[in-house]
Formats: structure tokens, C-alpha cells, sequence
């Protein structure tokens, strides 16, 4: 019997070889591109090149970082008006002397959002600092239209003046900051003129509603839609908020509808920008770049409508994104020392 061989290596020397897979990078993913063009600090070997490694590191990193926890209010739910809605939380921190006080104001498009969403890390920034702390509500949207909202507010700053000698508060040194809603809220105190009344038959309304400063993150700097369509691309202008802020009803058409005066005047007195004047308070704005698309209505170029604003009349203001820092942690840092310095400034007029 003849016995045929079969020889197998030939076959197999021309199977070609599976190259191992590489690892994505910023030169292969344009998802990793776009982050490493939004955060370039992410990049920790500094060689130009993200590297889903380096990004899932980063990400570790900032889950593990411990969150601040929230301490309990000295005072709960304290009502500062007749509405059910206008109650306040006051965190008192310890001072030999009248400490300052920065009033946190929450967003939620003016239609949701409490004051229990005061920002931790805000919070502990300010309580360690001596500096103390008091988060606000408002009467929102569904209750009623602007401007109830800022006047609200504007109590609530009028009532912890008040409570100046009763709660050790320094009230020449007051400031307000807060997340879109709450930063267009922070904006109108500070550009407004003062609210008080002197000789008012209510004793609140004689305090002023001036700021050392303002905050605003995640922020807009104005609430014409006409005026929001030029400057943010795509339909921000249309965002749903509005519509009930301004109480209009849902099938508004902002490209159609007929603007008479009132709500003309209406539109242009709730922009906070358009109250800018060159004796307000300084800004910090912030934004997270994963806002910088179409039709957000948290764009970062409201924070460079605004600044370019301010630098015309002279005012300072810090401009930033998440880009700018290592952590998520670090923005409020900063944002606490901007609030420091200014308390150490000449108090604003009207206090």
C-alpha cells in the first residue's frame, strides 16, 4: 500500500497573521479627538495624544476622588414671603465676627429644581472659608410668570440683610451664584439696580439687593430669543423654559408670533445683561465644553456675550470652561477664591 504524506506547514506560513489590535487613540477616534480638544489636561504624559487609557485613568480617578457631603442647615425651610414657595435654608459658619454670605439660587429652567441641590462642593468651600451659606426657593414658572422669580429672589436677599445681627452676617458682603436659571437669576441681582425701598411700610423692602459679586455656571446671559438666535447656533432659542417664563402658551411661534410692546419690554427687562451698567459687580462664568453644540441652551458663547459686555464698561469678570481645570472639583475652588477676594473689596453701593 503506498502512503501519501500531507505536509501542512506550507499551508499554514501563508495563513496571514492577526495584527494585534491597537488602542485608540486621539490620531484613530474622533471621539477621542474632541475630548483631548475639550479637555486637554486629560492628556497626563503631555505628548499630544489621548489615549482611551489615559482617559479611562482620568475617569477613575475623579470616582474614586471623595464627594463633599452636604451638612445639615442651621436653619430649615424658612420662610422669607407669604408664598409657600419662598423658603430658604441658612448654613452659619463659625466666625467671632459677622461672617460674610453667599445666597446659592437653584436652576431648573425657572419650571423645577429646590434649594436642597445647593452645590457641595460650594458649600464646604464657603462653610471652611468662615464664609456662610444660604440656598433658596422661588415661586417657579407654573405659578406664575417673570418677573416673580427675581423679585423673589431679591427678597430673599433683602430678608438675610436682615437677619444680619440675629445670624452673625456681614451683610456689606454678600454675594449670589448659581447653575442656569439660578446664574440668570445671580446675573439680574448683581446688573439690577437696588430694589430697596427706604420708606417702605414692610421693613424688608428697606434692605438692599446689591452683590459683592455673582456667579454663574452653566449660564445665560440673556432670555431674548431674538437675541439668543444671533448668537447661539441652532434652536436654543426655542428652548421649552422660556415660553412658560414669559406665560405664553406651548404652540408659541417665536419665528412667527407678533411681539407687542409689553412683551417687548417684558423680553428685554428679564436679560440680565441688558441692566449691565459700569458700577455692577464682577462674574465668573463657567461652562462644561459638552455644551458648545447647536441648539444648547447652556452655551458657552452666552458667557462670551457677556463678557465681551463687561470688558466695554470695564468690569472684571473671569471667563472658564471645564477645560481650563484637572478635576471637576477645581472649578468651585476657583470660584470660592473669586468670591474671597471680592469680599475683601470696598463694599458695592447700597448696602
Amino acid at each position: 500500500m503506498k502512503i501519501v504524506c500531507t505536509f501542512v506547514l506550507p499551508l499554514l506560513l501563508t495563513v496571514p497573521v492577526i495584527a494585534q489590535q491597537t488602542e485608540p487613540t486621539s490620531e484613530s477616534s474622533s471621539k477621542l479627538k474632541k475630548t483631548l480638544e475639550a479637555r486637554p489636561q486629560l492628556d497626563r504624559n503631555k505628548d499630544g495624544i489621548l489615549t482611551l487609557t489615559e482617559l479611562r485613568e482620568s475617569r477613575s480617578r475623579e470616582n474614586e476622588r471623595p464627594k463633599p457631603k452636604k451638612t445639615a442647615p442651621t436653619y430649615s425651610d424658612v420662610p422669607y414671603g407669604t408664598h409657600p414657595s419662598m423658603q430658604l435654608d441658612f448654613w452659619k459658619a463659625k466666625s467671632n465676627k459677622p461672617a460674610p454670605l453667599f445666597v446659592f439660587i437653584h436652576g431648573g429652567g425657572f419650571r423645577g429644581g429646590d434649594k436642597a441641590s445647593v452645590n457641595p462642593a460650594l458649600l464646604k468651600g464657603f462653610i471652611d472659608a468662615g464664609v456662610s451659606v444660604a440656598s433658596i426657593n422661588y415661586r417657579l414658572s407654573g405659578i406664575g410668570p417673570y418677573p416673580i422669580q427675581m423679585h423673589d429672589s431679591a427678597r430673599a436677599v433683602q430678608f438675610l440683610r436682615s437677619k444680619a445681627d440675629a445670624w452673625n452676617i456681614d451683610p456689606t458682603r454678600l454675594s449670589a451664584g448659581g447653575g442656569s436659571a439660578g446664574s440668570g437669576i445671580s446675573q439680574w441681582l448683581a446688573f439690577h439696580d437696588d430694589l430697596k425701598h427706604p420708606n417702605s411700610s414692610d421693613p424688608i423692602e428697606r434692605y438692599s439687593t446689591r452683590l459683592s459679586c455673582a456667579l454663574a455656571f452653566n449660564m445665560q446671559s440673556t432670555y431674548d430669543p431674538r437675541v439668543i438666535k444671533q448668537i447661539i447656533p441652532g434652536d436654543a432659542y426655542n428652548d421649552r423654559a422660556l415660553k412658560p417664563f414669559y406665560g405664553l402658551p406651548d404652540d408659541w411661534n417665536w419665528d412667527t408670533a407678533e411681539i407687542d410692546a409689553d412683551l417687548d419690554a417684558l423680553i428685554k427687562d428679564a436679560s440680565p445683561i441688558n441692566h449691565l451698567t459700569a458700577d455692577d459687580p464682577p462674574v465668573f462664568i463657567f461652562h462644561a465644553e459638552r455644551t458648545r453644540t447647536p441648539g444648547n441652551i447652556h452655551h458657552p458663547k452666552f458667557g462670551e456675550y457677556l463678557e465681551s459686555a463687561m470688558n466695554k464698561l470695564d468690569i472684571e469678570s473671569v471667563r472658564r470652561t471645564d477645560a481650563d481645570y484637572d478635576s471637576p472639583a477645581a472649578p468651585y475652588e476657583d470660584m470660592v477664591q473669586f468670591v474671597l477676594r471680592h469680599y475683601q473689596q470696598p463694599e458695592p453701593p447700597g448696602n
